[in-house]
């Protein structure tokens, strides 16, 4: 768990990623892009054929991870990037999650 001092300076982004998103190694590149710049969070592939994730971190790196999400991996048609601020919840890692 973070200290008050860590929560205070992080941010949580919810991103909602459309175009062709899914079967082209977007969740996996996500986690590793996610994962070397030390964010937490998740991300997973919606049933609407849309990718969801949560990013949380400094301010400056959640920013950095939402304009790579503009384009994502080589494979990958990025046509939108929805973009909802909400109150971190203190996740400690990223991870690949399956839509329930």
């Amino acid at each position: 768990m973070q200290n008050p001092t860590q929560m205070s300076q992080s941010i949580r982004a919810h991103l909602f990623i459309s175009g062709r998103v899914q079967g082209v190694g977007y969740r996996f590149a996500t986690l590793d892009t996610a994962s070397q710049l030390g964010l937490s969070g998740w991300v997973r592939n919606l049933p609407d054929g849309r990718v969801e994730a949560v990013f949380e971190g400094v301010q400056e790196v959640v920013e950095e991870m939402i304009r790579w999400c503009h384009q994502g991996p080589p494979a990958a048609m990025v046509k939108d990037v929805v973009v909802e601020y909400e109150k971190p919840e203190g996740l400690n890692r990223f991870e690949v999650r399956r839509f329930e």
